[in-house]
């Protein structure tokens, strides 16, 4: 195999960085005198904290180890081979950090060609393989397994996936070619296109032996042992492992339709890497694994020169690393400790603010409002939210109680507030309003309290200019649904001290939130360029284009929705609210659209109907309608829009309401649903060269979300 070592020492040279891992060989005489047994630990040599992976060296190591047991195995020293993972890590594929290196397609076809020369040797060795999925599993990590003749899986197995297609690969060692063939084609397109694509959900142990990867599954407690008494019973026949007939025919053919139906749904055709998966899936079909293998290495190799990849692995790096170090937060030992959480309002989002701060925080949280049923019916619904986690099994009884016991009601602020840390406001969106709920907080609550607003657009500056401690007041600005959406824009107002900042900042952590510090400008980051980018499409509709030439434009970016599905979301009135905010403070840039006023104004909920089980225009909206006769090509919406976002971010920057385009990027990720393989928007404004054409210049450096110079 010395072309083999040769190819991955090359590989290494341009990886010095690379976390290696060992592939530690022992020995064991299996039971019921089933003969010595070789086994295999992949191992990083740190704690479960930092998964193991495969770099070039890494691989270096499994194919030595490989050298030893096919010798033994040869020579009849052994009856079995078997492979398995550090405690609670299997491993978990590719290094990507290495993958980020890479220049030139020759360097990438030598990763694919690398894994496949390696985990294929598993499979060619004189005695049967075995593969013990003991602890989370992902990319390379599942691959090796599925070169083994058998696998065996952990019931407490808490992750396992294929998610190269969430980040703009395919699974390249093996998965695109060996899973189909192992549980027929329709469960792996579920496995490498759907669940990738659905914000990379991962299998536990007991769907992993659902699904036929794994052949038996074991309890945790003692995973590796009853999977050698397993072993045992295999290998003298003892039990036989029966796999189910594969259909090679329609059913084949329907589940790679199925999955470009499910790639089109997400990406719109914006991200190749689903595509390219699902024409080595198709290829599969007749079972000819050094034709899959081939075709793995070349897209694997394409990708990893793609823009796509470079971008996802961008926004990886940002969701993974940024996120928790936000830039510009202040020093974490200036926090001050929250044991009480007041919520000004009852309505839905002060109730789903409630739920989250009494589940993260584990302290008592009390809502009031401005008369008792409005208060029942917020702690009603907090409770019943509780039952229903119950019920899902997701917390026990005892915690229920607790929790149920924490959430309470009150009419009076006083009593209420007196002896909280950390109060926020949820009410209605109107300055006036959140002025005076902010004078009567403060005059109740103890000094050290801080003042937050879940405000969406308003100035927090403003909002605690009448107050006589404003340096308390902070924005704290969520995203509907709040349990799903991770983003917290933390907004520093004008007299905002360090302590109230870094309280803001401890109380997001705990709350497992995506914090992103932004300077106190009219609707900070994700609602000033969606307003933006709304706007534009409003814009272009008001002047003569048609709703779905306008819809289909932005198609290409691989949106989780459409823009007037987002309005409908959002809600038509709330949107008309901040783009009226956002013209009042650059009304050369924002217009109000007096189509959006007529829609608001009929009371209708958005553009659409939906009876046919897909929008269609509501007969009732387009009558409402008035519109030039200014018609554009989808191509010129498009660039018209992209224009306007790249226009807006420009001037962000250089406002200073982030630190870096990076943060912009961060916060569409977190908070709007962008996609992986835009990284947010600023790389493709760069890629698609608006930025230059817009700015002059790009946002990002080359090899930032690029392939480097």
């Amino acid at each position: 195999m010395t072309n083999t070592a040769e190819l991955l020492k090359g590989a290494a040279e341009l990886f010095p960085g690379e976390v290696v891992t060992r592939a530690h060989v022992r020995h064991l005489d299996l039971p019921q005198d089933a003969g010595r047994f070789a086994l295999i630990t992949l191992d990083n040599g740190l704690d479960h904290t930092k998964p193991t992976t495969f770099g070039p060296a890494s691989l270096a190591n499994l194919n030595a180890a490989i050298d030893q047991v096919e010798k033994e195995a040869a020579d009849g020293e052994i009856t079995g081979v078997g492979i398995t993972g550090k405690p609670f890590i299997f491993a978990v594929g590719a290094d990507l950090k290495g993958v980020e290196l890479l220049k030139r397609h020759e360097d990438a076809l030598a990763i694919g060609k690398g894994g496949h020369d390696v985990f294929k040797r598993l499979s060619t060795l004189a005695v049967p393989t075995f593969a013990y999925y003991n602890g989370a599993a992902m990319g390379g990590g599942v691959e090796v397994g599925l070169h083994c003749a058998y696998r065996t899986v952990s019931a407490a197995l808490p992750a396992f996936s294929l998610p190269e297609v969430f980040l703009g690969l395919v699974p390249g060692w093996g998965g695109c070619t060996l899973l189909p063939n192992l549980i027929g084609a329709d469960r792996a397109v579920s496995v490498i296109i759907e669940n990738s694509l659905n914000q990379n959900k991962q299998l536990k142990g007991e769907q992993v032996y659902e699904l036929g990867i794994a052949d038996a599954i074991f309890e945790g407690a003692d995973f590796l042992e009853q999977s050698l008494i397993w072993t045992a019973a295999v290998l003298k026949g003892e039990i036989e492992v029966v796999r189910p007939e594969i259909d090679r025919g329609d059913a084949w053919h329907e589940a790679v339709v199925r999955g470009r139906a499910i790639a089109d749904g997400k990406v719109h055709g914006a991200a190749p890497a689903a595509y390219r998966a699902l024409e080595i899936i198709d290829a599969a079909r007749n079972g000819d694994l050094a034709l899959g293998y081939e075709a793995e290495e070349k897209a694997l190799a394409d990708l990893i020169m793609g823009s796509e990849l470079r971008s996802g692995i961008y926004a990886f790096n940002l969701v993974q690393k940024r996120a928790k170090r936000p830039a510009g937060a202040p020093d974490k030992s200036l926090a001050r400790p929250v044991s009480k959480v007041g919520v000004v309002g009852a309505g839905l989002m002060a109730s789903q603010l409630a739920l989250l701060f009494a589940r993260r925080l584990e302290v008592p949280v009390v809502l009031t409002d401005i008369d008792q049923e409005r208060v029942d019916k917020g702690v009603g619904y907090v409770h019943g939210e509780i039952d229903k986690l119950l019920l899902k099994g997701r917390i026990n009884q005892d915690k229920a109680n607790r929790l149920k016991a924490a959430v309470t009601g009150s009419l009076d602020k006083a009593a209420a507030f007196s002896d909280a840390d950390f109060v926020i406001e949820a009410v209605f969106e109107e300055i006036g309003v959140k002025q005076q709920v902010f004078a009567e907080v403060e005059a109740v609550v103890p000094e050290h309290a801080i003042l937050a607003t879940n405000t969406s657009s308003l100035s927090v500056s403003e909002m605690a200019s009448q107050l006589k401690h404003p340096e308390r007041v902070v924005g704290f600005h969520f995203f509907n649904p709040v349990a799903i959406l991770p983003l917290l824009e933390i907004v520093r107002g004008e007299k905002t001290d360090d302590a109230s900042l870094a309280t803001a900042f401890g109380v997001a952590k705990k709350l497992k939130k995506t914090a992103v510090l932004v300077k106190d400008a009219p609707a900070f980051v994700v609602n000033r360029i969606l307003t933006r980018f709304m706007g534009e499409i409003q814009n272009v509709i008001d002047e003569g284009t048609p709703v779905d030439v306008a819809e289909r434009a932005v198609e290409p970016l691989g949106l989780p929705m459409s823009p007037l599905v987002l309005l409908e979301l959002v809600g038509p009135a709330i949107g008309l609210h901040v783009s009226e905010t956002l013209h009042g403070a650059f009304p050369d840039r924002f217009t109000v659209s007096e189509n959006l006023k007529r829609v608001v104004d009929a009371g209708k909920r958005g553009f659409y109907v939906h009876d046919s089980g897909k929008p269609e225009l509501d007969p009732e909206v387009a009558a409402l309608l008035q519109q030039g006769d200014t018609v554009l090509t989808e191509e010129q919406v498009r660039a018209r829009v992209l224009d306007a976002v790249a226009q807006e971010i420009g001037l962000m920057l250089e406002e200073g309401v982030v630190a870096e385009a990076q943060d912009i990027d961060l916060c569409l990720i977190t908070g709007a649903g962008w996609p992986f393989h835009l990284g947010g928007i600023t790389p493709y404004l760069d890629r698609e060269g608006v930025s230059e054409r817009v700015n002059g210049k790009t946002f990002l450096a080359q090899g930032v979300a690029s392939v480097p110079a």
